[in-house]
């Protein structure tokens, strides 16, 4: 049983988190998307909230689940029983970030980093530009499947 974690924030879960999951469930048997949960940083979207819209994009995918965790992401991979962390990368300065932390993880835990590339439609998205928009009366439904979800 291959079993993945996708983990982040998604402040909001974005159409590129969506195609990272979307390729992902075609190589992993079980996914757990899990929403970090950070203290002492405050979400523009309210949790429950973004946990209903990350559920209801993958509602007949019966081998995803949608978790929280408050812990370091190798910490709640032991939880959750995922041999894999899955991440995607827009663009070289992702994989920059990404691969420091993914060799940090495997030297602490074993686990390894499965990397996706976004689809080239969704390079340019991030959760902070949405954010952005959304705090100026524009509108993320283009770059957020069921964004009314969220609101």
């Amino acid at each position: 049983m291959r079993r993945g974690l996708f983990p982040g924030s998604f402040d909001p879960f974005t159409k590129g988190h969506e195609a990272v999951v979307r390729k992902a469930l075609t190589l992993f048997d079980e996914i757990v998307i899990g929403v970090g949960v950070n203290s002492s940083k405050s979400s523009y979207f309210e949790l429950d909230k973004r946990l209903k819209h990350i559920e209801s994009l993958f509602v007949n995918d019966p081998g995803l689940t949608v978790q929280t965790f408050q812990k370091l992401t190798v910490d709640f991979c032991k939880d959750v029983d995922a041999q894999f962390i899955i991440r995607g990368l827009r663009d070289s300065k992702d994989f920059e970030y990404e691969r420091a932390i993914s060799h940090m993880n495997n030297a602490i835990s074993g686990v390894e980093t499965v990397f996706f590339v976004t689809d080239s439609e969704y390079s340019a998205i991030s959760s902070t530009i949405i954010r952005e928009i959304v705090k100026n009366n524009g509108s993320m439904e283009q770059f957020v499947t069921n964004s009314h979800l969220l609101v």
